[in-house]
């Protein structure tokens, strides 16, 4: 019997463990412009997001948006979107991204309230789009293409 790793190994897929919080969320390391940083990886979440205060250390050239933010917890929140920026999770890599930022403090306040880490971010659909993404949530593998 082939194994999943195996499998999608030989078709060009790239691994990456993740890590199960403490509030059922999956975590990943990224790095974003080149520095490393923590997220969430959601599959519910359009688009990959950072909070504002996260623009200098990712070196996010952020323009204001007309777009409004709604997530868990919070809607109508203001943005910003960042231009092509370079995502890698292990040893998948891709370019050219668009990320928006907005306000993640209640994110990061609701991470905290049920003991888990702070977070500089999520990955959203559009990178798991873009990877053509496998999670295998009984060993806890991101698979990236």
């Amino acid at each position: 019997m082939t194994l999943l790793k195996d499998f999608l190994t030989e078709r060009g897929y790239k691994r990456r463990k993740l890590k199960l919080t403490k509030t059922n969320h999956f975590e990943v390391t990224a790095t974003l412009n080149g520095i490393k940083g923590r997220f969430i990886l959601d599959t519910g979440a359009s688009n990959s997001c950072l909070g504002f205060e996260m623009a200098e250390q990712f070196l996010l050239k952020a323009e204001a948006s007309d777009i409004k933010a709604v997530g868990a917890g919070a809607s109508d929140l203001m943005t910003k979107v960042a231009e092509g920026n370079t995502v890698t999770i292990g040893k998948w890599k891709t370019e050219d991204v668009s990320l928006v930022l907005f306000n993640l403090d209640h994110v990061n306040e609701g991470l905290i309230l049920h003991g888990s880490n702070r977070v500089d971010g999520i990955l959203g659909a559009d990178i798991l789009r873009l990877g053509n993404a496998i999670i295998d949530y009984e060993k806890k593998y991101l698979y990236l293409k």
